[in-house]
């Protein structure tokens, strides 16, 4: 007789099903089961496949880098076509619309584009003016003559090396006869510079006068460049404020220092080898320019002109007369001297002197202008820059690697280096020169950074290859090999009597699939052969593992005695 006991429990909710109760019990059932079991293998070795090839593709595909942007459709298509006939990978971004090609193949593209003259986004230069129509006002004339300048200076200025790109942008006002104060012409530079390069101080003047030239009444001062990073290469007054002066007063001191520091390596270069001793120079340079002119004049100079005349007395003298002929050239008779008799106490009178030679009677006054040519030497000096005022040369030798380096030999090179730099004591010239080790400097020559190497990308991709061709055998290769021979071997294994019924239902045992009847001792008698006496036994010991070690127990204590 046996009593049913049921019980009851309140209802709390919605009951949920048993699949939703334990997702990971649930998956695990699913993987349990011997179909998916048998396809595991398989699965995990496409994936390891997929994986593989996905790795191979993202590893073997070139960087991109981006031909032209912002390009017009009819453009685009022509260099498209282009690229593709010269077989040259290119493709375009459909969120930007850019042109990009392999990095490898950039410079062989921009080539190939610019020998067929492609992008022809727009006429350049005065093949604007040709596409000019009749009966245009003046206003779009000359903004078309403007437009036209542009792309000209413009295509001018990309002909330095340094410049990729450049937009030219010219303020040229009206010129009126009715405005007293002309404005005068100004130009903006954009200049798109190579990848690495600089404009020179140089180079910036150059385009600086290309621009100013090529506008009737533009000043050098009204141009502005201006590079793709925003930065301003004009600087009015110069780059530090001291003027064209300026610069070309810090050139001459550079140049100075630089010709002593050449002066300096080529003379320690053979002595003591290179990367052995470091040296730097500061040279005060005179860089006043004077100019002086001098005028000297000697103290007796020569008789060049003299005008004059005097008066005197001739109340004796006779008055010519007679018929011309013989008697007047007769000579006439001897002239009778007077003198004067100056009158007494009269003011201005002169006195005679003693010892002076007596006065010409016949000579009342005279007056005289005399010219005299005095010694006259004009001096010129005009002192040019670039004298050196004071110079200051230091010198660190490397210590090496035996030892310390001796006061003489420190001295010895103290000379050399005086004798290089023209050592000048009355400049208060000051050389100075001392031996130490140097911290690091070789092994910061000699060894590069392991992350610059070029052959690491190589060795990276090389072994993902490897570690993904391994990963493919270990975990996809290996198993369904596993389980293909496993298959041969229950395959080719022999099945006498019921022992493959015996086998088969420990195998579906151990799957979980079925339980195989127990085994007893009478099937242990009756098991014919060796193979299925074996199966027969084992079957047994899994059934009954207590009885079987009782047996063993047994066996052994009667091998014992």
């Amino acid at each position: 007789m046996s009593t049913a006991l049921t019980t009851t429990t309140p209802a709390t909710g919605p009951a949920v099903p048993e699949r939703f109760a334990n997702p990971l019990r649930q998956i695990k059932g699913v993987m349990a089961q011997p179909a998916v079991r048998r396809s595991a293998p398989m699965a995990m070795l496409v994936g390891l496949v997929g994986a593989a090839g996905l790795a191979y593709a993202s590893l073997s595909t070139p960087t991109q880098k981006t031909l032209f942007t912002n390009l017009a459709d009819a453009d685009k298509a022509a260099v498209m076509a282009s690229l593709q006939q010269a077989n040259i990978g290119a493709h375009v971004d459909d969120a930007t619309g850019a042109v990009t090609v392999d990095e490898d193949a950039y410079s062989r593209a921009r080539m190939l584009l610019a020998s067929q003259d492609l992008p022809k986004a727009a006429p350049g230069g005065y093949a604007i003016l040709d596409q000019l129509p009749m009966g245009v006002s003046r206003a779009v004339e000359g903004e078309r003559l403007r437009q036209a300048r542009e792309s000209e200076l413009a295509r001018s200025i990309q002909e330095i090396d340094s410049v990729a790109e450049a937009r030219v942008h010219l303020a040229m006002p009206e010129a009126t006869v009715f405005v007293r104060d002309h404005a005068e012409p100004s130009a903006s530079v954009v200049v798109k510079l190579n990848a690495g390069r600089s404009l020179s101080d140089a180079q910036v003047s150059s385009i600086v006068n290309l621009v100013a030239s090529s506008v009737p009444g533009m000043k050098p001062d009204a141009v502005t460049i201006v590079d793709q990073a925003g930065a301003l290469l004009t600087r009015p007054g110069g780059r530090d404020g001291l003027g064209k002066a300026g610069d070309e007063r810090l050139d001459v001191q550079n140049r100075v220092e630089d010709k002593v520091r050449q002066q300096l390596t080529q003379l320690l270069t053979p002595l003591l080898g290179a990367g052995n001793f470091s040296a730097e120079v500061q040279a005060d340079v005179n860089l006043d320019e004077t100019q002086a002119t001098r005028e000297s004049y000697e103290k007796q100079g020569a008789l060049r002109a003299e005008t004059g005349q005097w008066t005197g007395n001739q109340g004796g003298a006779a008055a010519p007369g007679g018929i011309p002929g013989a008697l007047s050239n007769t000579p006439p008779p001897a002239s009778t001297l007077q003198v004067p008799t100056p009158a007494v106490g009269a003011s201005g009178s002169p006195q005679p002197q003693a010892g002076a030679a007596p006065p010409d009677p016949a000579k009342q006054s005279d007056s005289y202008q005399r010219a005299y040519d005095l010694g006259r030497e004009v001096s010129v000096t005009r002192g040019a820059p670039g004298s050196i005022k004071r110079l200051s040369v230091a010198v660190l030798l490397r210590d090496p690697a035996t030892g310390k380096r001796t006061a003489m030999e420190v001295n010895q090179i103290t000379d050399l280096v005086k004798s290089a730099v023209g050592f000048d004591a009355s400049r208060q010239d000051q050389v100075t020169v001392i031996s130490r080790k140097f911290a690091g400097a070789t092994d910061a020559a000699d060894t590069s950074k392991w992350y610059d190497n070029a052959w690491l990308p190589v060795l990276a991709r090389n072994a993902t290859a490897i570690v993904i061709a391994l990963l493919v055998l270990l975990l996809g290769v290996r198993p369904l090999a596993k389980a293909l021979m496993k298959k041969k071997e229950e395959a080719e294994a022999p099945a006498p009597g019921n022992a493959p019924a015996l086998g088969a239902a420990g195998a579906g045992g151990a799957d979980g699939i079925a339980v195989s009847p127990p085994v007893s001792l009478d099937q242990l008698e009756t098991a014919r052969g060796y193979d299925e006496r074996i199966s027969a036994v084992r079957g047994f010991t899994r059934d009954n593992p207590a009885r079987a070690a009782l047996a063993v127990r047994d066996m052994i204590r009667t091998d014992g005695q």
